[in-house]
């Protein structure tokens, strides 16, 4: 493969004190897995960079290192910087959504079930809205994330797949540093 840009999407790190990850660490393991041009974006497990390795064989990797260098257990999702451009591109919400940090892109490590999305009633969820792309949900949540009810119906225990969340600030800010 050749080399490609790549962000690498940590689930759950330094959230309440949890899986505490110093991010020059994790540029450094970054870095000794062969990746280049690493660069970390806030404290909660963005990381841009290029790399040889498929996004597939990234995650792996980079989840592997993290539990057996740092001690830490979480999923990693890895978007090339054309699919997260792509899914910019793809939100359907981003014209109705007033407040960048209350749009919420859902990334998913595989496209969701139909079926486990059809008891969702949109309606019953007002004025928050949902979307679905290919391997991401889009949710606008109109009175706060805080408050959200929706975000509790898109679970990684209702949708069956892996799932991190990060707000429209930081999926552009990510797109950004990729070299869009």
């Amino acid at each position: 493969m050749t080399s490609t840009r790549q962000v690498a999407l940590l689930r759950g790190i330094n959230v309440g004190g949890r899986n505490r990850v110093e991010m020059a660490r994790l540029r450094a393991l970054m870095e000794d897995l062969g990746h280049r041009d690493v660069r970390t974006h806030l404290q909660s497990g963005n990381v841009v960079y290029t790399s040889d390795a498929t996004p597939e064989r990234a995650a792996a990797g980079l989840e592997v290192a993290l539990a057996e260098r740092l001690g830490v257990r979480v999923r990693v999702l890895v978007r090339t910087r054309d699919e997260l451009a792509a899914a910019v591109a793809g939100n359907a919400l981003i014209g109705e959504a007033t407040d960048p940090a209350r749009l919420i892109v859902l990334f998913l490590s595989a496209a969701p079930d139909p079926e486990r999305l059809s008891g969702i009633d949109p309606d019953a969820y007002l004025p928050e809205r949902f979307w679905v792309g290919e391997r991401e949900i889009y949710m606008w949540c109109a009175n706060g994330v805080r408050d959200a009810q929706l975000a509790e119906m898109l679970t990684e225990r209702r949708l069956g797949v892996t799932v991190t969340a990060r707000n429209w600030n930081t999926v552009t800010r990510l797109l950004d540093l990729a070299g869009a």
